[in-house]
């Protein structure tokens, strides 16, 4: 194992490592804004950044078993980093449509508790307009004190 495959996976870790802590705050602020609370936010990402990890780092692992020769170490690191970037880019492409998904069905979640509750609050007032009223007490200005 040459320099260059170690240079490789040190920036392809400190890479990943990055990206996976930018997404995992960012992401804990994005679901906070949709009503989780701090532990439920915080619980979430950090299974989401664990999920990223592990997929990226596999990513990282078989890229470089592959065998780049363009006569030149140093291009052969680029064009693995390159290629490393881009899986990377997908990864944290897909990673953000799932925190869109979670924090959609949260929203949505929210919007049918918020009209359940307005539907039975209607419903317990055109209850009560039904109901018979007793007459109000009308005391005549004649009547005995």
């Amino acid at each position: 194992m040459g320099d260059s495959y170690v240079t490789f996976l040190v920036l392809g870790i400190v890479l990943v490592v990055v990206d996976g802590q930018l997404i995992y705050h960012s992401g804990k602020a994005y679901l906070r804004r949709a009503s989780y609370d701090e532990e439920q936010a915080g619980g979430m990402m950090k299974l989401t950044a664990v999920l990223f990890h592990l997929v990226v780092l596999g990513l990282l692992a078989l890229v470089s078993t592959i065998d780049v020769d363009t006569g030149d170490s140093v291009k052969n690191v680029v064009v693995k980093l390159g290629v490393v970037l881009l899986l990377l880019a997908l990864a944290h492409g897909v990673t953000m449509a799932i925190l869109a998904r979670i924090r959609d069905r949260q929203l949505q979640q929210q919007l049918a508790d918020q009209m359940a509750e307005e539907h039975r609050i209607y419903d317990e007032r055109q209850a009560h307009i039904g109901e018979p009223r007793p007459a109000p007490k009308i005391e005549s200005p004649y009547s005995p004190k």
